[in-house]
């Protein structure tokens, strides 16, 4: 069954990226339609998704996860970079 993890982060507001949304079957495919009807990059990562959707929402996210959420916000910033090129 396909799952979904949704991130955010403001960098005034934010001590870390947050869940704001998650879900499994139908809400993980709603998750991802919607992130790319809004054009959000979506990084693929079974084993992220596990750890992260075990986090409740509007939870940050812990600090031995910020290296792994790093490299899937650097990934985004790539992607978007492309985009606008």
């Amino acid at each position: 069954m396909k799952k979904a993890v949704a991130l955010a982060y403001q960098n005034q507001i934010d001590e870390a990226p947050r869940v704001i949304a998650k879900g499994s079957g139908e809400t993980a495919e709603k998750i991802i339609d919607i992130a790319k009807k809004e054009h959000i990059p979506i990084s693929e990562d079974p084993s992220m998704v596990a750890i992260l959707s075990e986090l409740d929402l509007n939870q940050s996210i812990p600090p031995e996860l910020y290296q792994a959420v790093a490299e899937i916000f650097a990934f985004i910033y790539f992607v978007d970079k492309q985009e606008q090129s």
